[in-house]
């Protein structure tokens, strides 16, 4: 076995070992792909918390959704992030680092712990990526997300060369 065969799988190990399974990527509920690869940079489109086809929970955080159901849903965003990025890359282990990551929270008008939210995502692909899941950051609360999700996710990676 070589050397990258060996090394083939080890994210998706360390994503089932935390006792989480990648998911199939989501299909688009549009006119889009859910990530194109420019480059050695692969950038997906907004990732909702879809789980077996549908939302997990609607509505707005802060109101319907408390935080600690939101940063949940953005760790499951994160996920079928991922599941974006390898369907472009074929291989999450060709990731060398999260460049950027850009949460959406569905705010109640007095809720601010966007931050909070979106540190389910950061949270979760630091455990599976160590060192290459530290990034940069936006989380953003807006009025309204597709299909009433509570969150919404795109992250930017930088790949090894193939």
């Amino acid at each position: 076995m070589t050397a990258a065969a060996g090394a083939a799988g080890a994210v998706e190990a360390k994503i089932a070992e935390l006792g989480l399974t990648l998911p199939e990527v989501v299909p688009p509920i549009a006119t889009y792909q859910p990530a194109v690869q420019s480059g050695v940079y692969v950038y997906t489109s907004g990732q909702l918390p879809i789980v077996g086809g549908k939302l997990s929970l609607t509505g707005k955080v802060g109101a319907e959704v408390t935080a600690e159901e939101a940063k949940e849903l953005a760790a499951t965003c994160a996920l079928n992030a991922l599941a974006a990025v390898k369907s472009v890359a074929g291989d999450l282990d060709r990731i060398k680092r999260v460049v950027k990551v850009v949460g959406f929270v569905a705010s109640a008008p007095d809720f601010t712990a966007q931050p909070g939210v979106i540190n389910g995502a950061s949270e979760l692909l630091g455990a599976v990526l160590g060192d290459k899941g530290v990034h940069a950051r936006s989380a953003v609360g807006v009025t309204v997300l597709p299909l009433d999700a509570p969150v919404e996710l795109e992250i930017q990676v930088e790949l090894e060369s193939a």
